[in-house]
């Protein structure tokens, strides 16, 4: 259980920001004992692979603090969040029972001890929570005319790390941080509805909300 939600945390904050969690989770794994990782994933702590995505995670963090780059990094974050998550949740919950996640009979284990459920989940969470993020984006830059993108995309990161600290260290804490990581993804996707729906009714008062 505490390691299907350190899967689900880990997946959460990849889709805020894709890297800080593959990071962390190879940094933690390869210097210290509190996350074990299955033989599939103990790539993530290769030495090479920590340099790799370190500059990634540099490049990511500047050009998220731009407008209209943030816009282009949302775009080509729409594959590498969700398959970051995929893998952070599968090396996250690399013990976990596969029916677990998906069921005794899904038959989605392969003869290595890889499992494609928790991978699976992994990727639609993080998909869903980077698709909230960009939506969000959105309407803050709209709303500020791009200046709240630099403050909007730190507090997002921070967010990112928080959570990925949290899911690995006190994953039980998962079990509240997840759901308000939820609640704020909803009413931020309302939140971009309505400043839409006010900026048609600006432009055209009478055209349909």
């Amino acid at each position: 259980m505490l390691t299907a939600l350190t899967g689900i945390g880990l997946s959460s904050a990849a889709g805020l920001n894709a890297y800080i969690p593959l990071l962390l989770v190879g940094l933690i794994a390869r210097f210290t004992d509190l996350l074990p990782l299955g033989d599939s994933w103990t790539w993530l702590e290769h030495p090479i692979t920590l340099i790799v995505l370190t500059v990634l995670l540099a490049v990511e963090f500047l050009a998220d603090k731009f407008p209209a780059v943030d816009s282009v990094n949302d775009i080509i974050q729409t594959v590498v969040r969700p398959s970051s998550g995929g893998i952070v949740f599968g090396a996250g919950a690399s013990s976990v029972e596969l029916s677990e996640i998906t069921g005794a009979a899904s038959g989605a284990e392969t003869g290595d001890g890889f499992s494609w459920g928790p991978v699976i989940a992994g990727v639609v969470i993080a998909l869903g929570f980077h698709l909230v993020k960009s939506l969000g984006r959105l309407a803050a830059n709209s709303m500020s005319a791009g200046c709240a993108a630099p403050f909007v995309s730190f507090f997002e990161d921070v967010v990112s790390f928080l959570t990925s600290i949290v899911a690995i260290l006190l994953p039980v804490l998962i079990l509240v941080v997840f759901p308000a990581l939820v609640v704020a993804g909803v009413w931020l996707v309302r939140r971009s509805r309505r400043s839409r729906t006010e900026r048609r009714e600006a432009v055209d008062p009478g055209a349909p909300a």
